[in-house]
């Protein structure tokens, strides 16, 4: 029975992967270039670190695991 749900939780999340590669791009907000995300450019170097995306992508990712869990 657990392998049953983690394949249905996997099966969840490749669909909204999938949604969200289909229509992000008509989204305000991409993935990846969230407010808060720092970036920070000089003359000739640049630092970026999506650290809200990171933070959302690891809350997302708490919640199908409590889910599949459960």
């Amino acid at each position: 029975m657990g392998v049953g749900r983690m394949l249905i939780a996997l099966g969840i999340v490749l669909v909204v992967l999938g949604l969200l590669f289909t229509i992000g791009e008509k989204l305000p907000m991409h993935l990846g270039r969230l407010p808060g995300d720092i970036y920070v450019r000089g003359k000739q170097a640049s630092f970026y670190f999506p650290i809200v995306t990171c933070i959302l992508l690891s809350v997302v990712l708490s919640l199908v695991i409590w889910l599949v869990r459960r």
